[in-house]
């Protein structure tokens, strides 16, 4: 399995917004099909850098993240055995995997 890292500031964006593509080109639904899916897809596991963002909002964070699980099918134990991620922000992490693991399958 190889290790690929992601940093969301310098490979989407700086000012990461929305759930939709409607809502925006940097919206949570592009990262998750741009950046994660391809990689998960590939079998690798993924290091997601946070920090350098503007922030996030909660609802670019469950499309990008829960959007995994409910749209593309990804387990969350598969999640937490593949991605880890990296942020100074503890609260952040948590709020990201509490949208991973409450977000059920279609």
């Amino acid at each position: 399995m190889t290790q690929r890292v992601i940093n969301i500031a310098r490979d989407f964006s700086r000012y990461p917004a929305g759930r939709y593509k409607t809502d925006g080109p940097y919206a949570g639904e592009f990262c998750r099909e741009k950046l994660f899916v391809p990689a998960l897809i590939a079998g690798d596991s993924l290091v997601i850098e946070l920090d350098g963002t503007r922030g996030y909002g909660s609802s670019f964070l469950e499309e990008a993240f829960g959007g995994l699980v409910r749209e593309d099918g990804f387990s969350s134990d598969d999640l937490k055995r593949r991605v880890k991620l990296v942020t100074k922000d503890d609260a952040l992490t948590a709020e990201i995997w509490e949208y991973i693991t409450e977000a059920k399958p279609k």
